[in-house]
């Protein structure tokens, strides 16, 4: 997949939002044949409907929310900054690297002094993100604008409509919350880079290129006041090459742990011809190296134990029937790897053939 550059065109860009900037999305904005193919699901019902969401094939690989909120505080130096964070992962057999730079959000200190603190984006923002582009699937929320060079897609919501999206799926969130995570979307950076192809394509953009919000007075008059976000680039480029798949966006949501909401993205974008007769396996190595998750423990059978947990969720949340862990050892008992082969359940081999089948109808423009 050829990667696009924004070159940080609109990198900062948390600003206040006017009446005219709520009004300014055009009807051929939300209403365009883009939207039209990204919205609807090949589903039975309306209630089957409400559960999906699309995944975007390689954006959702990036390893952009690797790093927790604990993590960081152990990470950060004594003027609360963060260093430039630094990451390598694989993506169709093609190697890349990942650099993210943290933004500086306003705080206090224990003692109420005020102060500036260095934030990643981490777990809060990734189901912040999920939660918007699940609006976005709503018609009259997203919107995809075709301009020159750059095209654009986001979604119109308000704060109470994310906050109540976050608190269905199980992820409640405050408003100072939600505000925060936007803050950090819209000013926190990140460079993608391919190292074994030639042309070294790379991305560069916020995760939210804009991130445009109305006032706390006029969200005390209006509840229902409008924000509005751009999402990064990548997504864009994929709702223009029709990149993305259904999923079954309220069982990803229903993971207590982000690694388990990781390998069941891995699974959604890679285990597409998915069957009982079939199993999917992964090795150890590469969820570590592609999640960029398990390198915060310093033990090493902790992290083999938090993958493990992970696996055990997919199959409580019926995402796999069960799994079977190999251990690889070499010269010694030394270990050398581990190896999951993942039976998948019948109903996400289910949803993997309606997915299959709704690629085939938007490649061939039924």
């Amino acid at each position: 997949m050829a990667l696009i550059s924004s070159h940080g065109q609109e990198k900062k860009s948390f600003v206040s939002c006017d009446k005219k900037l709520q009004a300014s999305l055009r009807p051929d904005e939300t209403k365009n044949r883009q939207l039209s193919l990204f919205h609807p699901f090949l589903c039975n019902n309306e209630t089957e409907q409400k559960r999906l969401s699309n995944s975007i094939e390689f954006w959702d690989s990036v390893p952009r929310y690797s790093i927790s909120r604990q993590a960081m505080i152990k990470m950060r130096d004594k003027n609360g900054n963060l260093p430039l964070l630094e990451l390598e992962f694989e993506y169709g057999q093609v190697k890349f690297s990942v650099c993210i730079q943290a933004t500086q959000i306003k705080g206090k200190d224990k003692e109420g002094n005020p102060t500036t603190i260095a934030y990643y984006p981490s777990s809060n923002e990734e189901l912040v993100e999920e939660a918007l582009r699940k609006l976005a699937v709503d018609q009259e929320q997203g919107f995809y604008i075709n301009e020159k060079p750059v095209s654009k897609s986001g979604v119109s919501f308000s704060l109470y409509q994310l906050r109540e999206e976050l608190k269905r799926s199980g992820h409640s969130r405050s408003l100072e919350e939600i505000k925060l995570s936007l803050n950090i979307l819209s000013r926190s950076s990140i460079q993608i880079v391919s190292t074994t192809q030639k042309s070294r394509a790379f991305a560069y953009s916020t995760y939210l290129p804009v991130v445009a919000g109305v006032s706390r007075s006029d969200i005390e008059s209006d509840p229902n006041s409008k924000w509005v976000v751009h999402f990064h680039p990548l997504v864009t480029d994929s709702i223009e090459k029709l990149s993305y798949r259904q999923f079954n966006y309220d069982q990803l949501m229903s993971h207590t742990t982000q690694l388990a909401r990781w390998l069941h993205k891995q699974l959604i974008q890679k285990y597409t011809q998915a069957s009982i007769t079939t199993p999917f396996r992964m090795n150890y190595s590469t969820i570590k190296r592609d999640s960029a998750m398990l390198s915060n423990y310093k033990r090493e059978r902790k992290a083999h134990e938090a993958c493990d947990l992970a696996m055990k969720e997919l199959v409580k949340n019926r995402v796999l029937v069960k799994f079977n862990p190999v251990v690889e050892t070499g010269l010694r008992g030394k270990f050398l790897d581990v190896v999951y082969t993942l039976i998948p359940s019948p109903g996400f081999v289910a949803e993997v053939k309606a997915a299959n089948k709704r690629k085939k109808e938007l490649s061939t423009g039924q």
